[in-house]
């Protein structure tokens, strides 16, 4: 035991345990000196010591139990509020569960007495983590390259790592995931997704194959969706990424943009896509192959809804302070707090990146949506992707019909999803 460490209840039972028997055998002056010798050790008073001396060292059962503190009506609260957000943790659970019970109220999800407000007004961290602990879920949770030549692509591209504490929004972590099953043979569908490192907010679009103007395309409909300004995009070393193609499509079409990238074989220079990798795409899709134009159409449509579910309302912590702990003769470790979770939303509407317009039509359309009806319809969907059929061996796939034009950009996506899109600037990126 380090120095300064207190004793928990044990091990001061056992200590004194082994004390009790020279404390018996000895006189009235050497009992002194062992009574100070265990005060020192335990740090409890001299009189609580004597007792226990005097009396049976096993803990005793409370003869009255501690009743309940917060009643049924907590526990259905909590469920039905666990559920909207997909069963997020106790840490990210806690700090909104008044804010999210009167927006399911304003849905007609839940009804608020005055002592529910209260409640869960107060409830901590540590009992929320005990109610949800054997609480039953309606639905659980989805469970969840060799080296190649140099690429010439790769020159002039700096590499860099996004800071961690990077304040303002728009610079942004991309990254590339496979659903091709256990063979990579053939065309199949992959996810482009974006991160925003400093505020959370994430897109993801299927493509069908890897062609510049599938990728193309999958960057246009990403970045069309954000509600701020990109300033930076942050892929690692994959050819997908950085061919003669999409060099022009950056100089061209994004000319206000940084393109930066990761050092080779440095993972974690990408980590804030690396880590929502498993949690957004994995966790939903897992290792199943997908590769038709029905197939892709339909995730794109599952991706639209998950934009808004994250985004408008799923709670995330940022690390807000990062300390060295060196001890001589050991490894050094770092400390890792974080903030108070918030949403992708919430954080943005707080940096000032966006126009007062923008923000209250970010805040209306969040009013609007339902987030357990949402989460219906994104699992309602994933069911729906499941049972497509795969592709037809011998029959060939029309990546075109995956496309979006500027035509089709806006009128084919959700009513929903467009109003958070900045459709002057989709336009014009789409040049149309």
């Amino acid at each position: 035991m380090s120095t300064g460490e207190k004793m928990t209840i044990d091990e001061r039972r056992k200590y004194l345990s082994m004390m009790r028997k020279r404390y018996i055998a000895s006189g009235k002056a050497e009992r002194g000196k062992l009574l100070d010798e265990m005060e020192a050790v335990t740090g409890m008073h001299r009189k609580a010591l004597i007792r226990l001396l005097r009396g049976p060292l096993v803990r005793q059962r409370r003869e009255k139990q501690r009743g309940k503190t917060y009643a049924a009506a907590v526990d259905a609260a909590l469920r039905l509020i666990a559920e909207s957000l997909d069963y997020v943790c106790a840490e990210r659970l806690q700090p909104g569960l008044l804010k999210m019970a009167e927006h399911l109220a304003a849905h007609g999800e839940l009804v608020i007495t005055p002592e529910l407000r209260a409640a869960l007004a107060h409830i901590s961290v540590s009992t929320v983590r005990r109610h949800r602990k054997d609480a039953p879920r309606e639905r659980p949770r989805t469970t969840r390259r060799r080296p190649c030549a140099a690429n010439s692509a790769l020159r002039d591209i700096p590499m860099r790592r996004i800071p961690w504490d990077e304040p303002q929004p728009g610079h942004l972590e991309a990254d590339w995931v496979h659903h091709c099953g256990a063979s990579a043979s053939g065309e199949y569908v992959h996810t482009l997704q974006l991160i925003d490192v400093a505020t959370g907010w994430s897109e993801r679009v299927a493509l069908l194959g890897r062609s510049y103007l599938a990728m193309q395309d999958a960057l246009t409909r990403c970045l069309a969706r954000l509600p701020f300004e990109p300033h930076e995009i942050h892929p690692d070393n994959g050819a997908e990424f950085f061919n003669q193609h999409l060099r022009r499509f950056f100089q061209d079409t994004l000319a206000g943009v940084t393109l930066s990238r990761s050092r080779p074989y440095h993972k974690n220079d990408n980590r804030h896509v690396e880590q929502k990798n498993s949690p957004l795409v994995r966790a939903f899709l897992g290792y199943e192959r997908l590769d038709t134009v029905a197939q892709t159409r339909l995730l794109n449509h599952l991706y639209a809804r998950m934009g808004l579910y994250y985004n408008l309302f799923q709670p995330v912590m940022h690390l807000a302070e990062k300390i060295v702990i060196a001890t001589p003769g050991q490894p050094s470790r770092i400390l890792r707090r974080h903030d108070t979770p918030q949403t992708p939303c919430e954080r943005l509407c707080a940096t000032g990146a966006i126009a007062e317009t923008a923000r209250i039509r970010l805040h209306t359309l969040r009013a609007q949506i339902n987030p357990r009806q949402l989460r219906r319809e994104i699992y309602t969907l994933l069911d729906q992707l499941f049972a497509l059929p795969g592709a037809i061996p011998g029959v060939t796939e029309d990546v075109h019909q995956t496309l979006n034009t500027s035509d089709n950009l806006l009128k084919g996506e959700d009513a929903l999803v467009t109003l958070s899109f900045d459709l002057t600037r989709a336009r014009r990126m789409l040049g149309g």
